[in-house]
């Protein structure tokens, strides 16, 4: 698929996963289950649930793992209606409002395998087997899940981490009288180089360490890569805002997206063990990048995924 702009992003995304032409909700279950596990195609697809953008874009990112397909989406509805079709299934799961990205592996590409089904036929043909066995084809074929599975990730376009421009510079004047402040779009611009690169580690460390699964950690480096990648450099305060934690433990922020816990009274007791935790992580993490200066992003998010004990 090549790069694309504008409202050609998403009708271009609907012709290879069909899937995005149906609007999430309880009866869609059914149509969702025939386009993605059976190929069924949508004749005349709406795709009047988006809203589109013409500063939408579909992108290749360059890693140390190969290309990854990055879409950017910048009305924020269709942020959350392409999650919940693309990676809850088409329900109307609740997205919160500090998440701004995601990274959507295992889409079934039923082109990838119709195409296969054309060049195995002609191919066959061409041996004079008239009657190919493409059921048997098929199951080789998709024996290797790279045959036809895509990962995708995609980006809002908005204040990372829900921190507004307001938010931001308060905290760069509470932590330094001297620092510079930003304007909306010096601050989106940022928040955007963080996201691309937050996202853009989790793709790699998922391909170079498939064992090392550690929700908080690969969040901290994800972070850790994106601030460096944006500023030059690692600001663990500033992580620490993303986070929610301050000096009285944890206040309010993103940390609560990646606690799993079966009560609140639970939650909140991890939420205050990862508070008095994280901080010392993130300093670790900041004397890697100063060590390391001039270090490129992606080699960086391997180096700080290397040193998990």
């Amino acid at each position: 698929m090549e790069e694309k702009r504008g409202n050609n992003v998403l009708t271009s995304l609907a012709e290879i996963y069909q899937q995005l032409y149906i609007p999430p909700g309880d009866d869609s279950v059914e149509k969702y289950e025939d386009v993605v596990k059976k190929g069924h195609e949508i004749p005349d697809g709406d795709l009047s649930h988006f809203v589109m953008d013409e500063r939408d874009t579909l992108a290749y990112e360059d890693t140390p793992v190969g290309k990854v397909c990055v879409i950017t989406l910048y009305n924020r509805q269709d942020f959350v209606t392409f999650i919940r079709i693309m990676g809850n299934r088409c329900s109307c799961t609740d997205i919160p409002d500090t998440q701004g990205a995601s990274i959507i592996s295992g889409v079934a590409n039923w082109s990838k395998i119709k195409k296969h089904k054309e060049d195995f036929y002609l191919q066959e043909q061409r041996k004079g087997n008239l009657f190919p066995d493409w059921k048997a084809e098929f199951a080789v074929f998709t024996s290797d899940k790279s045959n036809y599975l895509d990962t995708l990730i995609v980006l809002s376009y908005g204040p990372y981490s829900g921190i507004d421009t307001e938010r931001i510079n308060g905290y760069l004047k509470e932590t330094d009288a001297q620092a510079r402040t930003y304007s909306d779009d010096e601050w989106l611009s940022y928040s955007y180089t963080i996201r691309k690169h937050h996202e853009c580690t989790h793709y790699i460390c998922q391909k170079i360490f498939p064992d090392k699964k550690d929700p908080i950690w690969d969040e901290l480096v994800a972070d850790t890569v994106g601030i460096y990648a944006a500023f030059g450099n690692f600001d663990r305060r500033l992580e620490e805002l993303f986070l929610g934690i301050g000096d009285n433990g944890y206040t309010k922020g993103r940390l609560e997206n990646y606690v799993k816990a079966d009560s609140d009274e639970e939650k909140q007791r991890q939420l205050a063990e990862l508070s008095s935790d994280i901080p010392d992580i993130l300093k670790g993490f900041e004397m890697t990048v100063e060590e390391n200066h001039g270090i490129t992003p992606y080699r960086l998010a391997i180096l700080l995924e290397e040193s998990k004990k």
